[in-house]
This record gives structure tokens, sequence and C-alpha cells, in this order.
């Protein structure tokens, strides 16, 4: 059962299984699947600039300036040949332009019976692409290919209108329910949209009637050496804060109270914690590198930058007698205590009086799954490195490992269902949880998840390599992830070509460190895939 948020964002009223938080599935498709379709004979080689060609209140915007040097790292990678059986030919990509504005949100409701209701939030956007290829081309295009996509999306054939519109030629496409799709052909630009309006808004820029997103002065021009970047305004961040609160209070459990609390809290803190976020994505000889730059206010950038600073010791890793771990995160703070206390202070400043309130009472429910009562006791109890993990084929039995100073105050955060089955084993029945000592050390978490890693478990992963945890290990930043999927080079080969068979699977690593700055967070990701390679793989899945 799903849930959908109320205006006020404190009540919730419950759906069926066809409710939805529509994604950006639409966008990202024309983005990274749809434009690889055609082959264009390039007309001209200058590059435009993109941002030139976006309105100025654009929510969120993503661009790349070459989409076959954005898809080459990742139908070079490793995982992707290993169970592709061809590589796509990206030669007619080279030089293709292609951005995308999302400029704005709706939302809307479709009620099924009384108590069941369909809920969507659909982007309205419009995809850029400069071709560089003749006109006639870029027409045959949008009516050929662009058509199949649109039909394909709307799982039936759908209605065609074509005119002389706006100093070029105009498509409308329109399915049986009603819903439209819209591309405009100027030279050798395409401009496609569920949006009418998105599609006028870049034509008002086009005309000198409105701002361009340059005029921001948020979004620089492309570095050469960028595969793709992105941006989401403060705006952007705004909206996308109740997309984010919907989807967190739909899979919170049946508990009408919890829901509405995540439902009316969360939007708010991320509106009042993060102003912007910038993404750029680039190669590098370990792969695909994204990096984040979160944007934060002032008073709550400063906090974090004191209260998150790592541990500048080199202390123990100790996961190498572990196995089959999916992913680990090292937390190496300077005090896991105030850490955790001051990010709970600032989430409280930033709330009304009832969401702080919440937040108090809700805070526990973080180290819950790890079987932890009291965080504050046992985050006083141990040593500053604490390593938390996860294990499973969908890494669905999360567990902590740390070194306690305090034995005696480490037991007594516990919760109160686990129980001595020996001086070296407790274990809580009726939760599946278990903890391990091992000397000073303990290992706490999911029952299933302990026995897997702690024993000779059946999950076919293999430990972390020796460099890996060396770099785990190593690495500076307060926070550090390492971790494997085993379903994205699938999901990607079957997307951009065909699958060598299809039982074939491989793995692909990423590898993520965040720091906290002066002005906000940092966060950079080193994965076969990247960004780009992700979303691919997640319309593969859906």
């Amino acid at each position: 059962m799903e849930q959908r948020i109320n205006a006020d964002g404190r009540g919730l009223k419950k759906f069926g299984k066809r409710g939805e938080v529509t994604k950006f599935t639409l966008l990202v498709s024309v983005l990274i699947c749809v434009f690889p379709l055609f082959l264009l004979s390039s007309c001209s080689s200058k590059s435009t600039d993109l941002r030139t060609l976006a309105p100025a209140d654009t929510l969120v915007y993503l661009e790349t300036n070459d989409l076959a040097a954005a898809l080459q790292p990742i139908i070079d990678s490793k995982p992707f040949n290993e169970v592709a059986k061809k590589k796509p030919d990206l030669s007619a990509l080279k030089g293709v332009q292609l951005a995308a504005a999302v400029t704005g949100f709706e939302t809307s409701e479709e009620k099924l019976t009384d108590e069941h209701s369909v809920g969507r939030v659909q982007p309205h956007f419009v995809a850029i692409a400069d071709t560089h290829a003749f006109h006639y081309q870029a027409v045959g295009f949008a009516e050929k290919k662009l058509g199949a996509f649109v039909e394909n999306i709307y799982d039936s054939p759908p209605t065609l209108e074509k005119s002389d519109k706006n100093g070029g030629k105009y498509f409308t496409w329109t399915a049986k329910d009603g819903r439209k799709a819209y591309a405009l052909v100027i030279d050798s630009l395409i401009y496609f949209g569920n949006d009418e309006s998105a599609i006028d808004k870049c034509l008002g820029v086009r005309r000198s009637e409105a701002y361009s997103i340059v005029k921001t002065g948020k979004v620089p021009p492309t570095d050469p050496a960028t595969l793709a970047s992105g941006y989401v305004s403060t705006d952007g961040i705004a909206q996308i804060a109740n997309i984010v609160g919907l989807k967190f209070a739909s899979e919170a459990g049946e508990d009408s109270e919890v829901q509405s609390a995540i439902a009316g809290i969360l939007p708010q803190l991320l509106r009042n914690s993060i102003t912007e976020i910038s993404w750029t994505s680039t190669k590098t000889e370990q792969g695909i590198e994204d990096k984040y730059i979160v944007s934060m206010p002032p008073d709550v950038a400063s906090v974090l930058n004191e209260t998150m600073a790592p541990n500048r010791e080199a202390p123990e890793l100790f996961l190498s007698d572990l196995q089959h771990i999916q992913s680990v995160t090292r937390y190496k703070l300077r005090s896991p205590q105030v850490a955790w206390r001051s990010l709970l202070l600032v989430l409280q400043n930033k709330s009304n009086s009832f969401a702080a309130k919440m937040l108090a009472e809700l805070s526990g429910v973080v180290f819950e799954p790890y079987g932890i009562r009291d965080a504050e006791m046992f985050l006083n109890s141990v040593d500053p490195n604490i390593i938390t993990a996860k294990t499973g084929l969908e890494g669905e039995y999360p567990f902590v490992v740390a070194t306690m100073r305090d034995i005696p105050q480490a037991q007594k955060s516990l919760v109160a269902g686990l129980k001595p089955h020996s001086p070296a084993y407790w274990h809580d029945d009726e939760n599946d949880l278990s903890a391990v000592f091992r000397g000073n050390r303990i290992i706490i978490g999911s029952a299933h998840g302990l026995a897997i890693v702690t024993d000779h478990g059946n999950v076919p992963r293999d430990p972390p390599s020796d460099d890996l945890l060396t770099k785990l290990a190593e690495s500076k930043a307060p926070i550090t992830t390492w971790g494997t999927e085993n379903s994205s080079a699938s999901q990607i080969a079957e997307m951009l070509t065909e699958k060598a068979s299809e039982d074939t699977q491989a793995v692909s690593t990423y590898y993520t460190e965040t720091r906290f700055t002066r002005t906000g967070i940092e966060r950079r990701t080193v994965s076969d895939f990247g960004l780009i390679g992700s979303i691919i793989a997640q319309l593969g899945q859906d």
C-alpha cells in the first residue's frame, strides 16, 4: 500500500498499487535513450552554448556537449562488456549537444474508490538538441523517431498534428487518454517536451523576450573535460522536497502518525537546509567521477563543517575477516556523538516547533535496524571509527561494527530484546537482531546478515579487496563508502544494445567520499557507470 500526501503536508490519504510518484523517466529517456536512435549527417561543427536556450527560471538543468563522449565510458567499462553482446555504435552521436530543462511540476490525483486514489507528480520539461544536421534531417528524425518514442511511452499509436509554427516545423502527438507531447524543429535545433508552455518559454528566450539561465550566473560554461553537468535551483529544491517527502512517507510503513510526520517534516528540512545543487561528470582512470556540490545556508554549513570534521588518525578498519559484504560505509569523525547531536540540533533549528519535537522522537528510528536503542549512549561508548555495512543480494541486511571503549555502556544502549545466549553472542528472535562480541569489538544488526558475514554464508559476493580496504582506511574524508551492484550492467546493456545471454550478470563497483565544507557538502563518487549509467539502468528496471 502506498501513500499520498495531502495539500497541508500533515495528513496522508491511502492509495493503491497503481499509485506512483512519477520519476523523470520521460525526460531522461530523451536525454540518453532516444537520440542514440538516429543517424544524422553533420552540417555544422560549431558548438552551441545550450545555456542560452534555456529559461532563467529553470528548476532543473542538465547538459552534455557531446552525447557520444558522455556514453562512451559506460560502454567501455569492464562490467558492460562482460554482459553486452556487442558495443553500440556511437559515431552518429559524436558532437550532438543535448540539454534538458524542467520548468515546473504538476501534481494530480485520480480517485479510484472511496479509499483508494492514484497520485502522480509530473515534471514539465523540454529537451533541447542541437544535432548540427541539416533542417530536413532534423525534421525527419522528429517525425519518425520521436513519434515512435512517444508511441512507446503511451503504449498505443498517438494522433499526430503537423504545422508550420514559431518559425519551424511543429509536431503535436496526442494519446488516447489525452496526454500530449510536442516537438519544434528550427534549423538544426529540436525542442521536445511534454508541456507546450515549456517550449514557449524557450522560444521567449530565443526571441530575447526573456532571460536565459546564463543570466542567473549559477550555471558556468561547460568545461571541455566534463562529460555532462547539471544544476538544481533553489526553487527546484523547494518543489523536489515535496516529492521526496511524498516518496519517503509512502515507504514509511503503515503507521499513519509516522507517515504524516515524515510528509510534513522532510520537505521543510530540505527547503531550509539546501539552497542549490550542482553536478559534473568526468572520465578518470578509475572510472566515471560524479561530483555533487550541495550549497547550504551559512549557519548550517558552518556547524556541519565543524562537527563533521574527520578524525585525522587512521584507526583499524577491521573488515578483513568479514565476507559477502555488499556495501560498507566508514565514518571517521572526530566525535560521532557530537556529530549526531549537532545534526539533530541543526535540523530542529530549521523546523517549526511541531517538527522539532517529532524529530527528537523519531531520531532513534535511524538506529533501530542496527539494534541500537539509545544512539547517544552507543556513540559515546565506542571509538570514532564506526563501520556500517549491508549484505544480502539487495543489501537488505544491515549491521554496524565498532570498537567499544565502555563495554557495559555499549551493551546498555542496545534494544531490550537482545539477550545473551553466550558472552560472545546476543540474540533477539522477535526482531531478527544479533550482536557478536569479539574482545572489545561489537558487530550488531540483522541476525541473518551477521550469519552471512561472520560464518560461511551462501550469498555470492566477494569480500572487499585489500586495495579497497586500504583506500577506505586511508581516505581523509569523514564519510567514505564502497559498494557493489550486480544488476546495472545487464539493465544498461538491454537499453543500449542487447545482452550476451539472459542470465548473464556482472558486478560493478562504486566508491564515494563525502566532505563538509564551509559552504555545504561535497560528494565525489567514482563508479563504472556514473550517474548517467545508473539512470539508464533505472529505466531498464522500470
